[in-house]
């Protein structure tokens, strides 16, 4: 007949069980940080797709036909920007500067292709987390 646990034993059980709930959020933080990093990657790597022009036009044309003037097409975290989305939230004329990777592919599409044709890109910061610049949206103006 096994004996009572004694205090000593409660609080050693308690220890383990709190010390495999820190590896199993250590864990889980180790992985959320290998894929943030592998989005930065994809996001600083990534270009404008060939098809983009037939997906432009399919998008807006669906957007115009919704009474709309304007269409999101692409979000980031404002950390993707060289100076953390300052320039995008105090709407500096300067803002595209700080653009990289596909933001700012993105960007030189929209200034030789979209820009002649008379549409406009609006840049804003969409999310404020803790306060701070969150998420960058760039959107189509017509």
């Amino acid at each position: 007949m096994p004996g009572l646990l004694r205090p000593e034993d409660l609080q050693m059980i308690a220890s383990d069980a709190e010390m495999e709930e820190l590896k199993r959020q250590q864990k889980i933080s180790q992985s959320q940080k290998q894929q943030q990093r592998e989005l930065r990657e994809a996001f600083m790597s990534r270009k404008v797709a060939p098809e983009a022009v037939e997906r432009i036009n399919n998008a807006v044309r669906i957007a115009a036909q919704n009474g709309h003037h304007h269409l999101q097409v692409i979000t980031f975290p404002s950390s993707y920007c060289s100076d953390g989305g300052r320039r995008i939230n105090i709407a500096d004329p300067e803002w595209p500067t700080t653009l990289t990777g596909f933001a700012e592919d993105a960007f030189e599409f929209y200034d030789e292709q979209l820009r002649p044709l008379g549409y406009k890109l609006r840049a804003e910061i969409i999310s404020f987390p803790g306060g701070m610049p969150g998420e960058v949206a760039l959107s189509l103006v017509w």
